[in-house]
Order: structure tokens, then sequence, then C-alpha cells
């Protein structure tokens, strides 16, 4: 019973780091993007403020990554070179990307008593470049995040933690053993 519940909180605690640290990756990518649109529009004298998108873009995500890990979703290519595997699973985020950006907009014009129509026309007009900006902003932002994963999933995560995040002296004492 006790190793079943130490079992289960390992487990809970493994996961919830794997959620905080892809929400704080997400964030960054996509805060960088909105401070880009602001400094952008601000040359032009446009005020821009909507920096909690980016974090609740990253919360939403990061658990559509995860729960689509558990079901397997992005796993179709894992027994080709890591180039393939690492860019399917890109791509098939990235297209995650793009259902949220278009809920997104659908809510945002629930919120704006724009219904769902006035959520679909802001998208098709003025925000079909922004959409496909945050796609690329995405794609390019999942290639390294997905090398990094497919690396883990081939060499071992604790490998892959030790060469991050230890020094070379201790790295190599603990591999010669």
């Amino acid at each position: 019973m006790n190793e079943a519940k130490a079992g289960w909180k390992h487990k809970f605690v493994a996961e919830a780091t794997e959620y905080w640290i892809l929400v704080c990756y997400l964030a960054c990518f996509f805060g960088a993007f909105l401070w880009y649109r602001r400094l952008i529009l601000a040359e032009y004298h446009i005020s821009y403020a909507h920096y909690g998108l980016a974090v609740l873009k990253a919360l939403v995500l990061a658990k559509v990554i995860l729960i689509a890990d558990i079901l397997h979703l992005g796993r179709r290519f894992e027994n080709k070179p890591l180039i393939v595997s690492t860019l399917y699973k890109t791509m098939i985020f990235t297209l995650w990307v793009g259902v949220a950006s278009v809920l997104e907009s659908t809510i945002r014009g629930l919120l704006d008593a724009e219904g769902l129509a006035g959520g679909f026309e802001e998208l098709i007009g003025k925000g079909k470049h922004e959409f496909l900006a945050v796609c690329l902003i995405a794609f390019l932002a999942f290639i390294p995040f997905f090398a990094l994963k497919e690396l883990e999933r081939v060499l071992g995560r604790d490998l892959i933690r030790m060469q991050f995040f230890r020094r070379r002296a201790a790295m190599t004492s603990e591999l010669s053993k």
C-alpha cells in the first residue's frame, strides 16, 4: 500500500514538474511574440497590453501536449530517425496551436458580445496573418523542444539532464563507474 502511494506521489510530482517546465517554455516563446507585437505597435503609437494571453495559452497548451502524449499522439514515427519524429511531433502540436488560436478568437468574440460569427470574422479578416505568425512561432519553438524530448526518449532522461545540469567533472566520475 505504501509503495503504491509513494509511486503515485512520485508520478504526480514528475508530471507536475513536466507540466510547469513546459508552461515556462511556452510562456517564454508566446511572451516574446507578444512583446515583439507590442514593440512594433509602439512604433505606430498603438498600445498593446494582452500579456496574460501568453501565460493562458501556455497553461492550456501545456496540458493539451501532456494529454496528447498520454494518448500517444505523435508517436507514429518514433522508430524513424530522430529528425523525422521531431518534425512530425512539431507539426502535430503546431496544428494544436492553430486549433487553440481559433478557439481563442471564438471565445474572444463571445466575450466581446460579437458571437461566434464575430470571432471567426476577426480570425478570417485581420487575424489571418496573426494566426499564421503564431503557428510559425509555435513551429520554431517546438523544434528544439521536441528534439530534446526525443533525445530523452532514446538516451534516457537521466543522461540528458546530467549533461545539462551537472558539472563536467562530476559527470566524468559518474560515467566511469
